[in-house]
């Protein structure tokens, strides 16, 4: 089976490929502050490769690939319709069962069958780079509790992908669709008045 989720603390720099840069750098952020007695939340995150696999799952990649083939982004109507077609796809196609699972056992783990709360966050294999930065198009969802709602969430993640600003701006810096993959972070909510 192939390993879709990775808890925050085994990661660092070197899996920004895997995880997507914001993924990363919390990982790093909890491997070396966590020494100097700053607590980071932990949790976990999904693989780029689980995102890749629920596309060709459902068949989307070929969805995606067409629906965006020659779309002119400037045409506000044509980029809303694609987009929207697009998200309602994602949106309405279920995760495999591996990427479920260990979803569900990545939750029982950090829930120890407490209710949490958790933040649900996109990061992208091609976040902040030197000459473009994607950082804060995707949706983030905060306070999420229940495995259903978290599961829910993430597939809301992966539809962000193809908002329309986001679809707009990869045509505009020259980034293929298919090249950015989406990771989704999951992490503990800390509360300000408490934390």
């Amino acid at each position: 089976m192939k390993r879709y989720v990775i808890k925050l603390k085994e990661l660092g720099m070197q899996d920004v490929e895997v995880v997507g840069g914001k993924n990363a750098s919390l990982g790093e952020m909890i491997g070396n502050l966590s020494n100097l007695g700053v607590s980071v939340p932990g949790g976990f995150a999904t693989t780029a490769e689980a995102y890749r696999d629920f596309l060709k799952a459902n068949r989307l990649d070929e969805r995606i690939a067409e629906t965006l083939d020659g779309l002119d982004v400037d045409d506000i109507p044509a980029l809303t319709q694609a987009g929207g077609a697009i998200r309602d796809a994602i949106l309405a196609s279920p995760l495999p069962n591996d990427l479920i699972q260990q979803i569900e056992a990545a939750w029982e783990e950090m829930s120890a069958g407490r209710d949490i709360a958790v933040a649900v966050r996109s990061s992208a294999t091609a976040e902040d780079l030197p000459d473009a930065s994607f950082a804060g198009q995707q949706e983030t969802f905060l306070n999420v509790r229940g495995i259903e709602n978290l599961i829910d969430a993430m597939r809301q993640v992966f539809a962000s992908l193809f908002n329309d600003r986001a679809i707009a701006y990869r045509v505009h810096q020259g980034f293929d669709h298919n090249l950015v993959a989406l990771s989704v972070g999951v992490q503990t909510m800390v509360r300000s008045d408490v934390g």
